[in-house]
């Protein structure tokens, strides 16, 4: 039995490994429903689309920027399990009123005065609650596995988080918008049942006052965790990565439509290909380093990503101009010339992708002592929240500044040398601290 197989049998991971499984899988739901419905359904502009899907991810990502040292503290002094409770909870109340902005879209009734900022306001309200979700899922695994399973339940929360994304993306772009409001609701009721198997996880240090100066308590949560090297390139080089994959998840849905001229289940493909490479390279790596959190393949898994980015670039500028304004199913998508080689470098990006961030999230847990695991998971969540941000925020300006959505591809190849650079300073630091 593999350490993986013997870690899904196990209630000390199982019943944790569900719950953000339909946590991941909700959120995607959810998000890619609404995206998706707007994209294609509300607005008529590449402009005003890649507007959209760029305040959509910037609302979602703006709370861990704002709240993750206060989801840090609390997850390092109180019981996690009842924390992940709480916050499961909460996720039902939450999914009500999105899926009622989903079912008023669907409707026609109040479009944009009042279904979309309702979907908006349940997606900015599902950011906090990952914001409190996120330390845990990681943090909580050294306090329940033995280290020399901490890699592969890290490689596991990764590879289901991505298949989720998977299950998440295929059904927002398959079934109609009115059974994804049933949809988010049921899935978030199951959740927080699966929730209560988790077992105790009570905080490794006696507790402590919150500080709830959340400026004060960002900066020093920040500052008190990149004392260590190996922590502070991690940190750098995953964020510096989800910038990039800020960037390029925005442009998906209106490249997809306008540069594409595909239609939303072909979107949904794109994201789908994207969830399955980045499971395949989260368990690809574990399988290379076979257990040992290490940084060594780092630099060249981010080179591998930023080629593959630059061939879907000459594929999408090479792409043939529309002969009708009317959107390829996906069958008709399939068939085109171009198809699977664009299919086969969007792969090839995940999969790099997932064997660069992977070993770089189990550095988090295992390199910092227990009683500060999830502080380090928020420190980490306020930097790549940040840098996502700026990634959001740049997409916007470059597409009102005219630069086509394909041309933006060429910026998110550039930027995988810079990650390619902190892995390897990252590599350096890791074989520094080794006994010589």
């Amino acid at each position: 039995m593999t350490t993986s197989t013997h870690l899904l049998a196990r209630r000390r991971f199982l019943p944790l490994f569900v719950t953000q499984l339909l946590n991941a899988f909700n959120d995607n739901l959810y998000k890619n429903a609404m995206v998706l419905f707007v994209v294609y359904s509300v607005y008529n502009s590449e402009a005003e689309e890649a507007k959209f899907s760029a305040i959509a991810s910037g609302l979602f990502i703006l709370p861990f920027f704002v709240l993750s040292a206060l989801a840090g503290q609390l997850a390092d002094m109180r019981d996690k399990a009842k924390i992940i409770r709480t916050v499961k909870f909460c996720e039902i109340l939450i999914m009500v009123c999105g899926a009622a902005g989903l079912v008023l879209a669907w409707m026609d009734q109040m479009t944009e005065a009042v279904a979309i900022p309702l979907m908006l306001a349940a997606l900015f309200a599902m950011g906090i609650h990952s914001t409190f979700f996120g330390p845990i899922k990681y943090a909580i695994l050294p306090q329940h596995l033995r280290k020399e399973e901490v890699l592969a339940g890290t490689g596991l929360v990764e590879a289901g988080t991505y298949l989720a994304v998977l299950g998440g993306t295929i059904l927002a772009g398959w079934i109609p918008v009115e059974w994804a409001a049933a949809c988010v609701i049921v899935t978030a009721v199951i959740g927080y049942i699966t929730s209560q198997e988790v077992p105790a996880a009570p905080p490794a240090i006696a507790s402590q006052p919150l500080d709830w100066h959340l400026l004060r308590s960002s900066v020093t949560l920040v500052r008190n965790t990149m004392h260590d090297a190996c922590v502070f390139y991690a940190i750098l080089a995953i964020s510096f990565f989800w910038t990039i994959g800020a960037v390029l998840f925005i442009q998906f849905p209106p490249l997809a439509k306008n540069v594409l001229m595909a239609s939303k289940e072909v979107a949904s493909l794109f994201l789908v290909i994207f969830s399955v490479g980045v499971a395949v390279g989260s368990m690809s790596i574990n399988s290379l380093l076979k257990g040992t959190v290490s940084a060594r393949f780092a630099p060249a898994s981010v080179l591998v990503m930023g080629c593959f980015v630059a061939a879907f670039y000459f594929v999408c500028r090479a792409w043939p101009a529309p002969e009708s304004a009317e959107l390829h199913s996906i069958g008709a998508f399939i068939a085109l010339p171009l198809a699977i080689p664009l299919l086969l470098t969007l792969l090839g990006i995940a999969i790099a992708g997932g064997m660069f961030v992977v070993p770089l999230y189990a550095f988090l847990t295992t390199k910092v002592d227990p009683s500060q695991a999830a502080r380090t998971i928020a420190a980490n969540n306020i930097v790549n929240s940040g840098a996502m941000v700026g990634g959001s925020l740049l997409a916007v300006g470059l597409s009102a500044a005219g630069v086509a959505v394909v041309d933006q591809l060429l910026l998110s190849a550039a930027m995988c040398i810079v990650s390619a650079w902190l892995g390897q300073m990252l590599y350096k630091a890791e074989c520094a601290q080794l006994p010589a």
